[in-house]
């Protein structure tokens, strides 16, 4: 999936031919065909079905409004939330490569100029609950160079979750005063990182440990949601850090669902703008194999600034 999401990225300019989509008022949708021919069925918020037309794949990219949706429009500069199914049409299998509603993560797509323009256009034509079907050709493609192999045609099937609101920039709330025995963090308040301190001669915890340093205000985080957060990670005992966020000047983004036991189970219930520090034990982090930085067997502290949910 993550190999065909980097066509979005990979294509920077495609020229496009629009064609509109119809609806039968049934809540099922069905494709005209468009310039494509490609036919898309089945029901918004769910796996669609697609039928490709018989003979040479398409060379020129396109995209086709299936449905447009009654919620919040889309415009550019939004992060689009979207269930995707991707297909690789070779004109032979045109075998799916991945589907959102398979793994149950909605993708974050961000509508800007890093979009193939194709989408960049097709995306500002639905809202909230529409369903767009894309095209991706090699047609247009700046620098290729006229040796290097063609990529197949790709077909997208985007229905639209919603547009998702711009994160905090740090947590925001009361602080508890609670902490983790051994491990300081000192807040410096404003948009400043926390100063995590891991050196200690306290043994570590056998389990999960979480305590809220500020609590936010936002919507509890649930563990099939996309998480924007600010962090910095040490080794417990040492204060070796291993990762910042922070430091790299930009927060991080991932479905929950997808990093670490610790996470997972430590930031659920935990409110929108809260800070929190985590002891993660081996068990829940990454075990006996070492990581890079991390040595094997490893208890990690983590203190994490929750940003956004969606």
């Amino acid at each position: 999936m993550r190999r065909a999401l980097a066509v979005l990225a990979a294509v920077p300019l495609i020229l496009f031919a629009a064609a509109c989509g119809s609806d039968d008022g049934s809540g099922t949708t069905a494709s005209t065909g468009g310039s494509s021919g490609v036919k898309v069925a089945g029901n918004v918020g769910a796996k669609p079905t697609v039928t490709f037309p018989s003979g040479t794949p398409a060379t020129t990219s396109s995209y086709e409004v299936i449905q447009p949706g009654d919620g919040t429009g889309v415009k550019a500069g939004d992060r689009v939330i979207v269930n995707l199914t991707v297909f690789n049409w070779d004109g032979k299998d045109n075998k799916v490569q991945g589907s959102s509603y398979d793994t149950k993560a909605p993708e974050t797509i961000a509508v800007n100029e890093q979009l193939p323009q194709v989408l960049q256009e097709g995306f500002t034509k639905v809202k909230g609950g529409g369903r767009l079907l894309a095209v991706l050709a090699n047609d247009a493609v700046q620098g290729q160079q006229q040796a290097a192999p063609a990529e197949p045609t790709k077909v997208f099937v985007f229905d639209v979750v919603g547009t998702r609101p711009a994160p905090l920039k740090a947590a925001t709330g009361t602080e508890t005063k609670e902490s983790i025995k051994g491990v300081e963090v000192v807040n410096p308040g404003g948009e400043k990182a926390p100063t995590l301190t891991t050196k200690t001669k306290e043994k570590a915890p056998k389990d999960l440990v979480v305590k809220t340093l500020i609590t936010g205000t936002g919507e509890k985080v649930t563990a099939n949601q996309t998480l924007s957060v600010h962090y910095t990670g040490k080794i417990w005992g040492s204060d070796k850090q291993f990762d910042s966020s922070w430091e790299r000047g930009e927060p991080a983004e991932f479905p929950l669902g997808q990093v670490i036991q610790g996470w997972q189970k430590g930031l659920v219930d935990v409110p929108v703008g809260s800070r929190v520090v985590m002891s993660v034990p081996p068990e829940m982090g990454y075990g006996s194999q070492e990581q890079q930085g991390i040595p094997a067997n490893s208890t990690l502290v983590f203190v994490v600034d929750v940003l956004g949910a969606y």
